[in-house]
């Protein structure tokens, strides 16, 4: 494994990461105003999308985080994109305001990289982007967020290169509970939501609504791109979900899960004209039927679910129409579990899903297709204790249509000391191309082979009382990279790229203030010409501070990102000019007030120094926004 000597330059920069130092310093003890007695309970965050089996996250041996419902509720996000900047080696895109497109790269792989669950079910679509549409991803109905970094296709299959998103919606709870929100904010922005859950008996219950609006601002820099219509580009989104539960004792269950999320969205078309408007709907829906049974050292969970995307875009323009594409998967699960003794555990299973992808379009530059396709998998792994350290070992073998890959992990986590740990790993990973990769017409490629993707980690982890400080090296590198080829005009296995780098979180608390912070420092490259990829961030720095004092909560996020090379195509040339977006920090605020038990206020300051930035060339970002808002916690 070879070090690549990475530069952190900016002045800005190198402040903020002495600050994450500091944060960080238990890791080599010599900060006792961090360190507390041994005697306290240590994080006791069960997290189970690392090995797909419950395990404290402190006992993972793939890097992984956990974003609880409490951490969305004192964050005051509202969409998912927001709340995962926050993350150690995630860096967000956004073309413009809330609900307009949003990529999360996860350390440098790009959203087709990036696997997405939802309660276990894959997110990324069939169509030619291979993306999932994160932007419309509410936070009022999410209970948790898991992350995931590196390769665990030996786990989860395609497109699990850079990492896995598991997000787990909410469920009923065995307390009876209810809750009103409302928020109001500039540009005649508003967000109402509510729920519900309880246990009747023994079945429980969770349901809730959403509903978010704004006038927003105007998506693309008209200075910068002045074919783009000025003015302001809306969004609202409706969404709901809910939960049944029935148990049939304390080892055998079985319930439903559904969910569904409606959005409007206004956006700039930067080839348009001042006066041309942009619109699209998109409705993310997802049903599943599970069950859930134990019989003495044998666990078995199985499920099926069907997802589907569908999206209708609009523009009136002179060049403008109507498309639109459905993608669609239905997807059988079912993951055994047997305990081995009281060391090792042993897990299996099998995976078949129908992907389907139907696009329509009144344009006379794009051909509508309806194509899909089956897949299986089998998979298997085991972990546990050898020697002092633990082992876990996972393999997989996945049929894509025609295609065929297999995967493994292998990880090793050894105990240096009771707080200190060090952790390897190895893994190989791999991708297969989306149905409109494959066959959408002028420029799908039938040929095309999977993305394959093999990496090495390293790290060192130090726990004690209520402080985790995790420091990872990855080196991983990607081969028969779908790009498109502008030669033959079609998509092509033509790529190759790498990313090494070195990733610091630490989460824990400093007296009574919750405290958790990351650094980032990576060198993503195409290795064949040795540039930097587009948008990608060598240095990216999180901080965030939650402290109460008496029935107030103060809280503060900070993100850094350094410059990033990107490009745009010239509206009146239509040549690609390269540029390069520049290094910024933004500060987000936010405090309640428990007015009485039943009652809390709630004020959030976005971009508080009113920073200027854009993580695409040309679309804005919001600028400084105050949001006041208020939740209604009635005792039932």
């Amino acid at each position: 494994m070879v070090l690549i000597p990475m530069k952190i330059s900016s002045p800005v920069f190198c402040r903020a990461a002495l600050t994450l130092f500091v944060c960080s310093l238990p890791l080599i003890a010599v900060c006792p105003a961090l360190a507390q007695s041994q005697t306290e309970a240590v994080l006791n965050e069960v997290v189970v999308t690392a090995s797909r089996n419950e395990q404290l996250l402190s006992s993972t041996l793939p890097n992984t985080s956990v974003i609880t419902r409490q951490d969305i509720e004192r964050s005051q996000a509202v969409d998912l994109v927001t709340l995962l900047q926050r993350e150690a080696g995630l860096q967000r895109t956004q073309n413009g305001g809330i609900g307009t497109v949003s990529s999360v790269f996860m350390r440098g792989s790009p959203s087709l990289q990036t696997l997405v669950l939802i309660d276990g079910v894959p997110q990324n679509k069939q169509d030619a982007s291979g993306a999932v549409s994160l932007e419309h991803l509410m936070l009022d109905n999410i209970e948790r967020v898991e992350i995931v970094r590196g390769n665990v296709s030996a786990i989860y299959g395609s497109g699990a290169i850079g990492g896995v998103i598991q997000i787990f919606t909410r469920r009923g709870t065995a307390e009876p509970s209810a809750s009103v929100s409302m928020e109001l904010g500039p540009r005649a922005s508003r967000k109402l939501s509510g729920s519900v859950s309880a246990s009747l008996g023994d079945n429980s219950i969770y349901a809730g609504v959403a509903r978010i609006t704004t006038d927003g601002f105007s998506a693309i820099n008209s200075a910068q791109l002045p074919g783009a219509n000025p003015d302001a580009d809306g969004y609202n989104n409706t969404s709901a979900n809910l939960s049944l539960t029935h148990r049939l004792s304390s080892d055998h269950s079985f319930g439903a899960r559904l969910m569904q999320s409606d959005s409007d969205t206004a956006y700039d078309n930067a080839f348009g004209a001042p006066t041309d408007i942009q619109t699209s709907s998109t409705r993310l829906s997802q049903a599943t039927l599970f069950t859930d049974n134990t019989w003495g050292k044998w666990r078995s969970r199985l499920s099926l679910s069907e997802q589907s995307d569908k999206s209708r875009s609009q523009d009136n323009g002179f060049f403008g129409s109507t498309d639109g594409f459905t993608t669609r998967a239905t997807v059988l699960n079912w993951v055994n579990t047997i305990a081995l003794g009281r060391d090792w555990v042993a897990s299996a299973g099998l995976e078949q899903q129908r992907q389907h992808v139907d696009t329509s379009s009144d344009s006379a530059f794009a051909t509508p297709y309806n194509r899909e396709r089956n897949t299986s998998a089998v998979f298997a792994g085991v972990e546990g204790k050898l020697g002092k350290g633990g082992l876990q070992l996972n393999l997989r073998h996945d049929k894509v249509g025609d295609l065929g890959q297999s995967t493994g992990f292998l990880g090793y986590g050894y105990p240096v000391t009771d707080q200190v740990k060090l952790i390897a790993s190895t893994s190989s990973a791999f991708n297969a191309p989306p149905l409109g990769y494959l066959f959408a017409p002028g420029y799908g490629n039938p040929l095309l082979q999977p993305e394959r993707a093999r990496s090495h980690e390293l790290g060192l982890q130090y726990e004690q009382g209520r402080q985790l400080v995790r420091a990872t090296y990855f080196d991983t590198h990607i081969r028969d990279q779908l790009n498109y080829d502008f030669i033959t005009s079609a998509f092509a296995n033509i790529g190759r790229t790498r990313n090494s780098g070195l990733e610091l979180s630490y989460r824990g608390s400093v007296g009574a203030t919750d405290v958790h912070a990351s650094l980032t420092v990576q060198d993503p490259v195409d290795e064949i010409t040795s540039h930097r990829l587009a948008r990608r961030a060598a240095n990216l720095l999180s901080l965030g501070l939650s402290h109460p004092l008496g029935p107030w909560r103060f809280g503060a996020d900070l993100q850094y990102s350094s410059e990033r090379p990107d490009a745009y195509s010239d509206p009146l040339t239509f040549s690609t000019i390269s540029t390069t977006l520049p290094a910024y920090s933004v500060l987000d605020l936010s405090v309640s007030y428990q007015l009485s038990p039943a009652v809390m206020l709630k004020a959030r300051l976005d971009n508080a120094t009113d920073q200027s930035y854009q993580t695409v060339y040309g679309y804005n970002q919001q600028p400084r926004s105050l949001y006041l808002g208020l939740t209604w916690t009635p005792k039932l």
